[in-house]
Parts: C-alpha cells; sequence; structure tokens
C-alpha cells in the first residue's frame, strides 16, 4: 500500500473495513503509543503494551466516530489517554506510582541511565509526568495536549513548568549537574 495521508487511510477503514489501512496507522503510530504508555507507567512494558493493544482497539472499533476536527494522531492520543485514565481509575485501590515502581526497582537497578529517568518521573504527579512527556517525548504544542487532557492550557503551562522544576532539582540533587 502506497503511503496514504492518515484522513485516507482512516476513511478506508470507515467506509470500507480496510484491514489493511488499518494496520498502515498502528504501524505509523505504534512507536509513538508505547513511549506515551512506557512513561506513565514507568517502564512497565508489559503494560504498556497492554494499554497500547486497548488504545489500537478502541481506535479501531470508533474509527467512525472520528470527525477530522483535529489530526488523527491527537484523536488517537485522546484515546490513549482515556485508556490510562480509566486504568488508573479501576486500579485505585493500593497501586500507586511509588508502589508500583517498587516492585519493578529491584530487577532494574542494572539497566543505568534509564531507571533514572523512571526514578526522576516518579517525583511527579500524575498530570505533570503526563503534560511533560507529552511535550518532550512525543513533541506536542501545549494546544495539543490541552485538547488531549482536556486541561486548558493555562493549566498544562503550569504542569509543565512544575514538572521541568522538579526533574531539574531532582537531577542536579542526583550528580547529573555536569
Amino acid at each position: 500500500m502506497k503511503q496514504l495521508s492518515d484522513i485516507s487511510l482512516v476513511t478506508r477503514v470507515a467506509v470500507f473495513h480496510d484491514k489493511k489501512a488499518f494496520d498502515a496507522l498502528v504501524v505509523k503510530y505504534q512507536s509513538a503509543v508505547r513511549r506515551f504508555f512506557l512513561s506513565q507507567t514507568l517502564g512497565d512494558e508489559q503494560l504498556s503494551d497492554d494499554l497500547a493493544q486497548d488504545t489500537f482497539i478502541k481506535a479501531y472499533t470508533n474509527i467512525g466516530r472520528f470527525r477530522g476536527l483535529s489530526g488523527f494522531s491527537t484523536w488517537l492520543y485522546r484515546i490513549a489517554y482515556n485508556v490510562l485514565y480509566d486504568y488508573r481509575r479501576s486500579h485505585k485501590t493500593t497501586d500507586d506510582v511509588d508502589s508500583l515502581t517498587a516492585e519493578r526497582g529491584a530487577a532494574q537497578t542494572d539497566k543505568g541511565m534509564s531507571i533514572d529517568i523512571y526514578e526522576a518521573l516518579k517525583i511527579l504527579k500524575e498530570d505533570e509526568r503526563l503534560c511533560l512527556t507529552l511535550q518532550i517525548v512525543d513533541g506536542l504544542p501545549v494546544d495539543k495536549i490541552s485538547e488531549i487532557t482536556s486541561l486548558s492550557v493555562g493549566t498544562v503551562k503550569s504542569h509543565l513548568s512544575r514538572s521541568k522544576h522538579k526533574l531539574a532539582n531532582y537531577l542536579k540533587d542526583n550528580g547529573y549537574d555536569r
């Protein structure tokens, strides 16, 4: 299949139930969606894969609802955000960021810098981590982050400022001020 635009692929999926067109969308966005979940789950690869799979299943089953008012990637990130939100809400009993990473901490101590990143992200509140990773890791502008998260632009900017300040202090306190 030649390189088609997202809107062409979405149309082929929605109108003709073209699974190859949807596969092309999955191939194009799976790394970004998985990376989004890895940063939100602090490196839990299995959970990230499960959440990414749920995201693409929901995208496929709801693709007829895509109206093109925003880009397909923004729509897909919004689904990913909702999948994450639903997961966190349903697992709120005793799972918090500290307990999730404590289980993996011992197994990942030899992974070097990557564990430092996840340890640093662990100090952020969920919304701060979400906004920061959408901007820095995924390269999204503030207005797109606002659209995905349903947070006001000002709130997104506040979360970004706070999270960058917290991370800078954490990294400085842990010897990364060279």
